[in-house]
C-alpha cells in the first residue's frame, strides 16, 4: 500500500446541515479513518479555507492562484456537488480548471440535468484523471452514458444512532403524550413540497413538525402557507438549546414525511429507518430506486395508509425496515467503498 494520500474536500459550503455537507462530514471521517490527510475548502460555512468566491451566491469566482494555492500539496481532491450542480457557473469552472489533469472525485449529489431551471447547462466537467461518484444509480448510468468513469457510492448512515429524548422533547414543544407528532426533517425549499408535508399531518390529525429554515427566498411563501394550517405548527430545532440532536426530532415523532418533487438521495430515507420511525414518502425519482432495497414506505398522498397504522403499530415493519438500512446503507462499510474509488486514482490507496 502506497503512503495515505493528502486530501482536500471542496464544496460551495460545509459544516452545515444541508445533506451535501452531512455526508462531506462522513466522507471527510472515512478518508481520515483511511489514515489520509484531510483539509477542507468552502465558499461559506466551516472549513480549514473559506475562500467567499465559491460561495454558490459569489459574484466573483475565486482567482487561478488562489485554488492553485489551496489545492497545494494535495494529493486528491474531492469536489461535493460544486461541479455538479453549477448554482455558481463561475465558480464551478474555475475549480475545475484548476483541477485539470490531477486527481479528483467529484462527488454528486445532484446534476443539471436534473433540476428544470438548470438542465440547459448540460453535463458536469469531466477530465481523464477524474472519478465521478454519484448517490444514486439514475446519475452514475447518466454520466457513464456521456462516456464518463462513473459509479454509485449511496450516502450511509449509523444502523443504530444514539437514542434521542422522546418525553422532554414533546414536553417541552407543547406535545401532549396522546398527540400525534409528524416530523419533516428537511429545510423549507420548494421542492421539499411543505404543503404536501402539511396535508399529511392535517390528514392524521397530527402536529406538524418542520425542522429545517426556509431557504432560496422560500420564507414569506412557506410562513403564508404554515400560517393556514389546521393542525398545530413547530417550526426549527425544538428544543433550541446546547447538546440537542436531530435524534431527539426522531424520538419525539411518531412518523415522518419526506414530501419532496426531487432529492438527490432524500437522507430521511434511511434515517427514519435507523430511528424505528415510519416514513411517507412523496414519488421523486430516487425514492423508488431507494424503495428497491426492500423499504416498506407508506404514500404521502394517501395519508389514510398511514393513519391506519399508527392506530394500529406494526412493529415488524420498523424492524424490516433498519435491517435494510443495515445491510445496504451502514457507515461502517464507507470506507472500504472509498477506499476502492481512491485506488482507481494515481498516486492514492491501493484498495487491495
Amino acid at each position: 500500500m502506497q503512503p495515505p494520500a493528502s486530501v482536500v474536500v471542496c464544496s460551495y459550503r460545509l459544516g452545515g446541515t444541508d445533506g451535501v455537507a452531512v455526508e462531506a462530514a462522513k466522507w471527510i471521517a472515512a478518508l481520515r479513518s483511511l489514515g489520509c490527510a484531510v483539509r477542507t475548502l468552502a465558499g461559506s460555512g466551516t472549513a480549514d479555507l473559506v475562500l467567499p468566491g465559491l460561495a454558490a451566491t459569489a459574484a466573483e469566482p475565486p482567482s487561478r492562484t488562489e485554488l492553485e494555492d489551496a489545492f497545494a500539496g494535495a494529493d486528491i481532491v474531492v469536489v461535493e456537488n460544486l461541479c455538479s450542480l453549477p448554482l455558481n457557473p463561475r465558480a464551478s469552472s474555475a475549480v475545475a480548471a484548476a483541477l485539470a489533469g490531477r486527481p479528483a472525485i467529484l462527488h454528486h449529489h445532484d446534476l443539471a440535468s436534473q433540476r428544470r431551471a438548470l438542465a440547459h447547462l448540460g453535463p458536469p466537467p469531466d477530465d481523464p484523471c477524474w472519478q465521478h461518484v454519484c448517490v444514486n444509480q439514475r446519475s452514475t448510468t447518466e454520466l457513464r452514458a456521456y462516456g464518463y468513469a462513473a459509479t454509485t457510492c449511496y450516502n450511509t448512515f449509523d444502523p443504530e444512532p444514539s437514542g434521542g429524548r422522546r418525553d422532554a422533547t414533546r414536553e417541552r414543544a407543547g406535545v401532549a403524550p396522546a398527540d400525534l407528532l409528524v416530523l419533516q426533517p428537511t429545510r423549507a425549499i420548494p421542492r421539499k413540497a411543505i404543503p404536501a408535508g402539511l396535508a399529511l399531518a392535517e390528514a392524521v390529525g397530527a402536529t406538524y413538525w418542520l425542522l429545517g429554515p426556509s431557504e432560496d427566498g422560500y420564507g414569506s411563501e412557506c410562513a403564508e402557507v404554515l400560517r393556514s394550517a389546521r393542525v398545530p405548527v413547530l417550526r426549527g430545532p425544538w428544543p433550541a438549546r446546547p447538546g440537542e440532536v436531530v435524534a431527539d426530532a426522531y424520538a419525539a415523532c411518531d412518523a415522518v414525511v419526506l414530501p419532496s418533487t426531487w432529492e438527490g438521495f432524500g437522507n430521511p430515507s434511511v434515517e427514519s429507518a435507523t430511528h424505528r420511525r415510519p416514513l411517507a414518502v412523496g414519488r421523486y425519482p430516487v425514492a423508488r430506486e431507494l424503495r428497491r432495497f426492500g423499504f416498506a414506505w407508506f404514500d404521502a398522498d394517501r395519508p389514510a395508509l398511514l393513519r391506519g397504522w399508527l392506530d394500529n403499530p406494526d412493529g415488524g415493519l420498523l424492524r424490516r425496515n433498519a435491517a435494510v438500512a443495515r445491510r445496504h446503507f451502514d457507515i461502517a462499510d464507507l470506507p472500504a467503498r472509498l477506499s476502492r474509488v481512491l485506488g482507481r486514482l494515481p498516486g492514492t490507496l491501493d484498495p487491495s
